[in-house]
């Protein structure tokens, strides 16, 4: 009877070591997140990050693709995932793959999973098409309810 795969001590390594970033990273950004006051108006929370103005919105007078995200990860790393998705939609699904990887990564480096699999089926040319859609429809929404 064929035994189960038993990864190396190099492989074992190399598991750890590609998801170790990924959980730093993420909980790093919902970490601080977590940390910043929602603006009221949606925008503008970034500016406590001691970030400048968007400047997009400056010139045209809309807001860009990513205005309002760093407003819906501060809702969404408080709890409240529907003030994250009515703020910006796209921010929110970030927020919710950070928190998801920040899980994956952490389960990966408790129990030494491949995390590989996984970072392959997000970098598919499908799942970014997907992704870059709905970045497109939560930026005329953004669009929109900036107008109003």
């Amino acid at each position: 009877m064929p035994t189960a795969y038993q990864p190396t001590r190099f492989a074992r390594l190399q598991n750890r070591l590609m998801a170790l970033p990924i959980f730093l990273g993420g909980a790093t950004v919902l970490g601080i997140a977590s940390r910043l006051e929602p603006n009221p108006a949606g925008l503008g929370t970034h500016r406590q990050l001691g970030l400048p103005p968007c400047q997009f919105e400056q010139v045209t007078g809309l807001p860009c693709a990513t205005c309002g995200c760093t407003t819906s990860f501060s809702h969404a790393a408080n709890g409240s995932l529907l003030d994250a998705f009515l703020t910006q939609p796209f921010g929110a699904l970030l927020a919710v793959m950070t928190a998801m990887a920040v899980i994956i990564s952490g389960y990966a480096l408790a129990t030494n999973m491949q995390i590989m699999p996984v970072l392959r089926f997000i970098g598919r040319g499908r799942v970014i098409a997907v992704l870059l859609a709905y970045m497109m429809l939560a930026w005329g929404y953004a669009i929109y309810t900036h107008a109003g």
